[in-house]
């Protein structure tokens, strides 16, 4: 990796997006400590003061601590990530949207615009929300209609100018805009949460207790990043034999190629979409005031949050990571199931001459693809539940209440692989380009 860095910045085109993207993303943390016209700082140091567990963690960690500090990046990109799975699970349920992603480069530029619009609105949206919900109970020094619009008019336009960043990042930067963007969020609560557990393991203990809690603490973090990589690297890849054909003069086929099936199928959706459905009737309680009181509800809640996971004095409450497991398993197959279809790909294998050696074209490679994709699916998201249940269990047995979880890991490591090949692919082009002019 270090390796690829040191070579890009030795060719002067890809040092130029490389800057670029580090001066883009400056602009971002800037902006993530600039506070919001109208509203009362000391309510939001109170409110999450007041909340149990780490119920606004999914937030704090997606947004970089913007969303506590009320910035004018408070919804960050979270607006943009849940419009784009909205427009995906649309394309494959409206056959018109289907037809335009098969249109090519026009098409992807049409559902893009829609994405865009689709974001706005959702920004609008969950910023009227908070400027109501909040604002009733002290958010804002004055509650009245000017100051609640300048909330809404300034989270809606911080949510859109970060979608804009990140897509100036893909086209002007090293690519991945928008997962850059949400990465640089994830990283600045690193150092906080790595404090956290100092202060609360290793600060004041003796060097034989604190360098053994450093050296555990390490350890665990060591080994879920090569976890991870290898949950995100691992491919199984299925052989696809082309026949020959005579065409003429000439004989065209006959070379063999394999279909690519990343472990990890769903990458990282499957963890955001049970967090999020676990943790978005927490997150409206707080908004309306209720927080956790007594009754069947409240019990429900405390069930919810993962706050309350694995903790010795109140096992009880452990049910909700079992419902966690179950929503991921669930998400994992769904999502995969309306990305990639078997059925198109035997057939477009059929049409070309290709086929799978051992298994005859048509029904057989579907059913063969659909076991096979069953079994990787079960394998990527159990490597998924893994990774989200070791800090479930540290944080409830330790105590250790950090935003830095699975899910975060899990973004951070694809992010950069994925960064780290956009960078070497470019490199590559560049030396093709090179080659073809001399």
């Amino acid at each position: 990796m270090l390796k690829t860095v040191r070579k890009a910045f030795q060719i002067d085109d890809i040092r130029k997006k490389v800057i670029y993207t580090l001066l883009m993303l400056v602009v971002i943390r800037v902006g993530s400590q600039l506070p919001t016209p109208g509203v009362n700082p000391e309510y939001i140091q109170n409110f999450f003061a007041s909340q149990t567990g780490d119920v606004f963690n999914f937030f704090s960690a997606f947004t970089g601590g913007s969303f506590e500090k009320m910035s004018i990046f408070a919804l960050s990109i979270t607006p943009y990530i849940t419009s784009s799975i909205i427009m995906q699970l649309l394309t494959i349920a409206i056959p018109k949207l289907e037809e335009m992603q098969k249109e090519g480069e026009d098409g992807r530029k049409k559902i893009a615009a829609m994405t865009r619009y689709v974001t706005v609105a959702l920004a609008l949206i969950e910023s009227t929300a908070m400027a109501v919900g909040f604002g009733r109970q002290g958010l804002l020094y004055e509650y009245n209609f000017v100051n609640a619009a300048v909330v809404v008019l300034t989270f809606t336009a911080g949510s859109a100018f970060l979608m804009w960043i990140g897509e100036r990042i893909t086209e002007k930067g090293v690519g991945n805009g928008i997962s850059v963007v949400l990465l640089i969020n994830i990283i600045s609560r690193v150092p906080l949460d790595l404090t956290t557990l100092y202060n609360q393991f290793i600060k004041g203990k003796g060097l034989a207790s604190g360098g053994l809690a450093a050296l555990i603490i390490l350890a665990i973090i060591i080994a879920l990043v090569v976890f991870v990589i290898g949950l995100q690297d691992g491919v199984r890849r299925i052989p696809v034999q082309y026949s020959q054909k005579i065409v003429g003069r000439r004989t065209m086929g006959g070379q063999s190629t394999n279909i690519p099936l990343k472990v990890n199928t769903a990458g990282v959706i499957p963890v955001i979409f049970a967090s999020s459905l676990m943790q978005t009737p927490i997150v409206i309680a707080g908004f309306l005031g209720k927080g956790e009181g007594t009754g069947i509800g409240s019990e429900i809640l405390r069930g919810l949050n993962s706050g309350n996971w694995c903790n010795p004095a109140n096992i009880q409450y452990t049910w909700g990571l079992i419902v966690y497991i179950l929503l991921t398993v669930f998400f994992a197959y769904f999502y995969t199931s309306i990305t990639f279809n078997p059925l198109e790909i035997a057939n477009n294998m059929k049409k070309s001459g290709g086929f799978i050696p051992g298994i005859r074209p048509g029904k057989p490679t579907v059913d063969y693809l659909n076991k096979i994709l069953g079994k990787i699916i079960f394998i990527g998201a159990c490597g998924l539940v893994i990774v989200q249940v070791i800090p479930f269990v540290f944080n409830g047995v330790f105590g250790a209440n950090v935003s830095f979880g699975g899910t975060s890991l899990i973004i951070i490591v694809g992010v950069v692989l994925e960064t780290i090949k956009q960078i070497e692919s470019q490199m590559l082009v560049r030396n093709y380009k090179g080659f073809l002019n001399n």
